[in-house]
C-alpha cells in the first residue's frame, strides 16, 4: 500500500524528492504554500468547486478539478496520473483509498506550538518540490511581516466564533493568539463545551459575548463558506443585538473560504494575519 502518513512533525519525504512531482491536492493551505515557493506548476488537481477568492488562479484549465474537498473524484486523480495526493481528515476513508493511485500524505500540523509546527509543514513541502531555500526565506519574510503585525495589536481583547446557520461556537485561533499576541476574552462561566462523537465545541449565545466584552468580535462564516448562503450571517443585525446589550463590541466578518475551507499555508497565514490586524 502507497498510503503514508505526513504529520509535518518532522518526517517527509526528504529522500524520495523529485524535481518535478505531479501533485494532487486536497489540503488548499499546502496549494497556496506551493504557489508562494513558486512550485505550482508541480501542481495538476486540486478541488475546484470550493476554491476562495485569493486561489483563484487554480480555476485555469491546466489545473484539474478532482472533486470537492469532502468527496474526492478516485477516477478524475487516477487520470492524472499524480506521483503524490496530499489529503487531509475531510476526506475521511475517500482519501485514504487514493493511496490505490498514488503515495497518498495526510497533511496535519503537529500539535504544540503553532510556529514550530507550521514551520516544519513549510519546510516538508519545500522539501518534496525541491524549494527548501526559498521555503527559509519565506518563512523568514512572513515571521517578519508577523512581528511587525504583532507590535500593533498585542494585548487586545478579542473573541473568534464560527457562525453555522445561526448558531455559534467558539474557535481557538492560533493566528490571532500566538503570532499575533491577542488576548482570548473569558467567557461566561453558564458556557460549557459539549461532545458531538470525537469533536468537541463551545456554544455561545449573543448574549454569552455581549457578557465578554471583547473589542472585536471575529466571525468565520462556515454557511457562506459551504455556498448555504441562505444562512449566512447578517452581520449588520449581530452588531445592533450586540449594542442593544450594551457591549462596545465591533464584529469582524473574516474571508469564509480563506478561513474555513484554507489556512495553514504560507500565502493564507499573512491573508489571515492582516485581516485580524486591520479590523483593530
Amino acid at each position: 500500500m502507497k498510503f503514508k502518513q505526513l504529520l509535518i512533525a518532522g518526517v517527509l519525504i526528504a529522500a524520495q524528492a523529485q524535481a518535478s512531482e505531479r501533485l494532487v491536492s486536497y489540503d488548499l493551505g499546502s496549494v497556496d504554500t506551493l504557489r508562494a515557493l513558486q512550485a505550482e506548476s508541480q501542481v495538476v488537481g486540486l478541488p475546484k468547486q470550493s476554491l476562495p477568492a485569493y486561489l483563484s488562479e487554480f480555476t485555469h484549465a491546466q489545473y484539474k478539478d478532482v472533486g470537492s474537498l469532502k468527496v474526492p473524484n478516485a477516477e478524475a486523480v487516477a487520470a492524472l496520473e499524480p506521483s503524490r495526493i496530499l489529503i487531509t481528515g475531510r476526506q475521511g476513508d475517500a482519501g485514504l483509498a487514493l493511496s490505490s493511485i498514488a503515495q497518498t500524505d495526510t497533511v496535519a500540523l503537529a500539535e504544540g506550538a503553532y510556529w514550530p509546527a507550521f514551520e516544519k509543514h513549510v519546510m516538508a513541502l519545500a522539501t518534496l518540490v525541491e524549494k527548501q531555500a526559498q521555503g527559509q526565506e519565506a518563512l523568514q519574510a512572513l515571521a517578519s511581516d508577523l512581528a511587525v503585525m504583532k507590535q500593533k495589536v498585542a494585548g487586545q481583547a478579542v473573541l473568534t466564533v464560527t457562525h453555522n446557520a445561526g448558531g455559534f461556537s467558539v474557535r481557538q485561533d492560533p493566528i490571532a493568539t500566538e503570532l499575533l499576541g491577542m488576548t482570548q476574552v473569558a467567557l461566561p462561566d453558564t458556557v460549557k463545551p459539549i461532545q458531538r462523537g470525537a469533536r468537541t465545541f463551545m456554544p455561545v449565545t449573543v448574549e454569552d459575548i455581549a457578557a465578554a466584552h471583547p473589542k472585536v468580535l471575529y466571525v468565520v462564516d462556515r454557511s457562506k463558506a459551504i455556498g448555504q448562503d441562505e444562512q449566512a450571517l447578517d452581520v449588520k443585525s449581530l452588531q445592533m443585538k450586540l449594542e442593544s446589550l450594551g457591549a462596545d463590541t465591533k464584529v469582524a466578518y473574516l474571508s469564509p473560504g480563506l478561513w474555513y475551507l484554507s489556512g495553514n499555508g504560507l500565502e493564507s497565514v499573512q491573508l489571515q494575519a492582516k485581516e485580524l490586524t486591520k479590523a483593530l
